[in-house]
């Protein structure tokens, strides 16, 4: 007789493991039903957090703190961080990244100790999937116990805006009001979400070479906003970025994707979508006559195409980068000089803000009672 495998897309071993969230009704379970308490705080289990869940449990205002604290610790030698470890996959169009990370600190509490596994399948369309597919293992830094398994997607779109949101605050003039968002998919989403809650702002330009999509997008904030914001569908570039005090740069661009001639002034830059050496979103023209400041100066030169291109074509010299976000945060380096400086915020991503944020969303899920505890 053949063999029969029977594909199960749950299982919860032991006790059936029904999701608790902070919303869930006990009183209207039936006295018949069994229910487990997803929050058992039995050691040995391991909570589940959906991206639902994640994005619940990492509010924009908090993720921008815990971003804050993150560099802090990478540029203040408390974080260990080993090179990502790229997986090449040709025959799907994809690579894999493995990102691992430690957080050290005086209070343990605020220590920190994660693996990120996150994948950039370019076919995935073709499969109505996301792009970007991801987990964040969280495990204790006392023991090495897991903790926690995170979907690593929601968690990466957050803390990659709150990054951005960090450099706005320490970076952008203090009237900024004017934004412009090229690009019209997740990490566009998430930068609104980040620079709104930094300054008050009247104004959101977004531009995509997809329309449809930038349609869609504004659609989404006109009712997060509640007619509180003039969002605007750029028809180039140029309307987008012409007179902006704030520029997210989010696409998946190998090139540059506006013109230098049309930054004003006074605007700060956050470019987010490129980590190759090959791939770019910034004139080398705006690199030069910006005061640029990086997530991290290893990982920039080693991965950031926007940095590397003008550097190899003899424009700029490794001393262009002017601080790392952490030393402006822990006040070792300044910010911007004036409002007529252009500051430029590069970001390849580090696991160290996988790292805190993880162990952010973890205690808000605890506190708020989302996810599922499995046995381990």
């Amino acid at each position: 007789m053949p063999t029969v495998i029977i594909l199960v897309p749950r299982l919860c071993l032991g006790t059936p493991c029904r999701r608790v969230s902070a919303s869930t009704d006990f009183a209207s379970a039936s006295r018949n039903e069994s229910i487990t308490d997803c929050h058992s705080g039995d050691h040995d289990t391991v909570l589940i957090l959906n991206a639902d869940e994640v994005r619940r449990a990492l509010p924009m205002p908090q993720a921008i703190d815990a971003m804050k604290q993150a560099f802090a610790a990478y540029s203040g030698g408390r974080a260990v961080v080993p090179a990502r470890t790229h997986l090449s996959v040709p025959q799907h169009a994809g690579v894999s990244l493995i990102m691992p990370s430690f957080v050290s600190d005086a209070e343990a509490q605020l220590e920190a100790l994660a693996v990120k596994v996150v994948s950039v399948f370019d076919n995935n369309a073709e499969r109505v999937l996301a792009r970007i597919q991801a987990a964040v293992l969280v495990i204790d830094p006392a023991t090495g116990q897991p903790q926690a398994l995170v979907e690593g997607a929601a968690l990466t779109a957050i803390r990659t805006a709150a990054a951005s949101g960090a450099a706005t605050d320490q970076l952008a003039r203090r009237d900024a009001h004017v934004v412009a968002i090229l690009g019209s998919g997740v990490q566009a989403r998430t930068h609104f979400e980040a620079v709104c809650a930094i300054r008050p702002i009247s104004e959101i330009r977004v531009y995509s070479r997809t329309p449809s999509q930038v349609e869609k997008l504004i659609g989404e904030l006109a009712v997060q906003t509640g007619g509180k914001v003039c969002l605007v569908a750029a028809s180039s570039a140029r309307q987008a970025v012409y007179n902006a005090d704030v520029i997210c740069a989010t696409t998946t661009s190998s090139t540059a994707v506006f013109d230098d001639i049309h930054v004003a002034p006074g605007t700060h830059i956050n470019a987010v979508g490129s980590y190759t050496p090959q791939a770019r979103e910034v004139p080398a023209e705006t690199v030069v006559r910006s005061r640029v400041v990086v997530d991290s100066r290893h990982a920039a030169w080693d991965e950031a195409g926007d940095l590397i291109q003008p550097l190899n074509a003899g424009l700029i010299g490794r001393e262009h980068i002017h601080a790392e976000l952490g030393e402006i945060v822990l006040g070792q380096k300044s910010g911007r000089a004036d409002d007529r400086e252009i500051t430029l915020f590069k970001s390849v991503g580090l696991a160290v803000q996988d790292a805190v944020a993880a162990r952010c969303a973890l205690e808000n899920a605890h506190n708020l009672r989302l996810g599922c505890e499995i046995p381990w």
